[in-house]
Formats: structure tokens, C-alpha cells, sequence
């Protein structure tokens, strides 16, 4: 199953959400799609970012418009992880775009109740957490804890037009628990119940601990990229 960008840059399907974020909201909540290997080109929820997302047998794409279908199916795109092909994501961002790392995908629920320690900090736009947020989500907020300035939590629109978060600990707060504070954290600036993503690189085991701890479930796979046109 392959279909074509529909128009504008936000495509909904009639849950409200976008493809993507239904997508990975079945894979957690249920009912889970169907394990086919199917795939299906969408429309991107981002005006400058794209991704590749894949969860069990099932993949979705957000592609410029001289991707064509035909450079995808000759690329043996499909959702058995064909999607994350180096080849593919070379061909999607072209020789001078920005790929970034192939992460795990994971949710969790809001749960509406703000963490006191954990403060609004706008005052650290410049953090490299923060950097690395700004081009691919949109609407990002940024949050930390008194008197540490190199601890850092982000929440904006990101991943299907879902909440996003990512968070960093300073390297001297590392080991006590604190990411696991921050990813809680998250969750509980989130409304009860709504979905917040995360996206995490396997290798990072300590973050991704982190967010096991606090109550996030893996879902899926994705790779965003900024395509050099």
C-alpha cells in the first residue's frame, strides 16, 4: 500500500491526527495494523522536516516531490525495514542534506501534573538539546531546574504532529536518576491522557532507561532528515 502526498503540509486523517501519529498511536494503545510490510507515503506534518517511521510490519514516509513513488518501490522500500535503508535515506535527503540518527520511538501518557522542580528555562535557547530541536518541531518549549544550566528538558510539536520531548542531564548529574525525573517530568506537562513521543538512540542506554523508567513504551523506528532542496 503506497499512497501520495495529500495536499498542504499537514495531512489528517478522521481521528484528527496525522497518519503518522494514528500510526504509532495503534501500535501502542491499539488496534494494531495488520504485520504486512505494507508502506505508505504521506504527507509531511513539518514545512522543512521529513521522516521515515516504521513500527512492526508497517512503514510510512514523508518525501520531497522529486522522490517519486517509482524512486521508492526501486529502492525495495517496504515496512519489514526496507524503509531505513541507507540507500533510501540518502536518496530521500540527497548528497548535502542532514539525516539524523536512526532512533526508537517511544510513548507514554500525559498525566497533567507539573513537576515543581522543573521550570520554565527559555533563558537556555542556545543549549545544544535545544539547537537540535528548533529546525525539525515546531512550537518548542524549553524547561529545566533552578541553578543548573546544563540540564535541559524540550517539549514542542513534533513526531506526527504529536507532543515531542527530549531531554539532556550535565554531564556531573549523570547517574542519579535525574533523566528519569526529567522524562516524568514531561509526561506530567502533558494533559492527562494525551500522547507524548520520544525519540531515542538505542546506543544511548542511559536516556533510554530513562524512559522505561518514567513509563514511555518503545513503538517504532523513525529517521528525520532535512533534504538539501
Amino acid at each position: 500500500m503506497h499512497d501520495a502526498p495529500g495536499s498542504g503540509w499537514l495531512e489528517r486523517n478522521q481521528s484528527g491526527r496525522h497518519p503518522v501519529a494514528d500510526l504509532l498511536v495503534r501500535a501502542w494503545r491499539g488496534p494494531r495494523d495488520d504485520v504486512d510490510g505494507s508502506w505508505q507515503r504521506v504527507a509531511p506534518w513539518h514545512p522543512r522536516a521529513h521522516a521515515v517511521v516504521a513500527v512492526t510490519g508497517r512503514a510510512m514516509i514523508t518525501a520531497p516531490d522529486d522522490v517519486t513513488d517509482a524512486d521508492l518501490k526501486a529502492l525495495g522500500v517496504d515496512g519489514f525495514g526496507q524503509a531505513h535503508d541507507p540507500r533510501v535515506m540518502t536518496r530521500l535527503a540527497g548528497p548535502n542534506g542532514w539525516v539524523d540518527v536512526l532512533d526508537a520511538v517511544l510513548l507514554a501518557s500525559g498525566t497533567g501534573s507539573p513537576d515543581p522542580r522543573v521550570v520554565p528555562r527559555p533563558d537556555l535557547i542556545d543549549h545544544p538539546r535545544v539547537r537540535h530541536a528548533l529546525p525539525i518541531r515546531s512550537d518548542v518549549r524549553v524547561f529545566g531546574l533552578d541553578g543548573d544550566d546544563d540540564s535541559v528538558l524540550t517539549l514542542g510539536v513534533g513526531l506526527g504532529g504529536l507532543t515531542e520531548m527530549s531531554l539532556q542531564v550535565a554531564p556531573n548529574r549523570r547517574g542519579q536518576g535525574l533523566g528519569t525525573v526529567l522524562a516524568a517530568a514531561a509526561r506530567g506537562l502533558v494533559p492527562a491522557d494525551e500522547p507524548v513521543v520520544a525519540c531515542v538512540s538505542p546506543a544511548n542506554v542511559p536516556s533510554l532507561r530513562a524512559l522505561l523508567s518514567a513509563g514511555f513504551d518503545p513503538v517504532g523506528s523513525v529517521q528525520v532528515y532535512l533534504p538539501d532542496r
